[in-house]
């Protein structure tokens, strides 16, 4: 499996920006993409998550109100729209995909691809 991410840059706060991630391989045995980021100094984060087959979303406090996962399974590609972005969401976005049976599976992801940066200036 190969994710790739797209879609970062530079956007004022109070902006909006939507990021992709397209993923190729055995994509039949996905439970599910998410995105997670990552601050400088700071660990990585859960954000959001879509399960690959059914309607399930998840999401991280910080963020449900403001950002949504959707997903095109026919494209293979999960979008993050994020809007109303604030300083505090610059960082390193990556997509993941979550094999993982069961209906826990936004909780463990097996493959990552290589990020892309958000930056939100005040």
């Amino acid at each position: 499996v190969q994710l790739q991410a797209s879609g970062g840059g530079v956007v004022q706060a109070g902006g909006s920006l939507r990021l992709s991630c397209a993923a190729s391989g055995r994509t039949f045995s996905f439970s599910g993409m998410g995105w997670f980021r990552q601050s400088p100094g700071k660990e990585r984060e859960f954000v959001a998550a879509a399960a690959w087959s059914g309607s399930s979303t998840y999401y991280s406090d910080s963020v449900k109100v403001r950002f949504t996962i959707s997903k095109d399974v026919a494209k293979n590609t999960v979008y993050l729209h994020m809007n109303s972005l604030s300083p505090d969401d610059t960082a390193v976005y990556y997509c993941a995909v979550s094999k993982e049976p069961g209906h826990l599976w936004y909780k463990t992801f097996d493959y990552w691809g290589q990020g892309t940066l958000v930056t939100v200036s005040s």
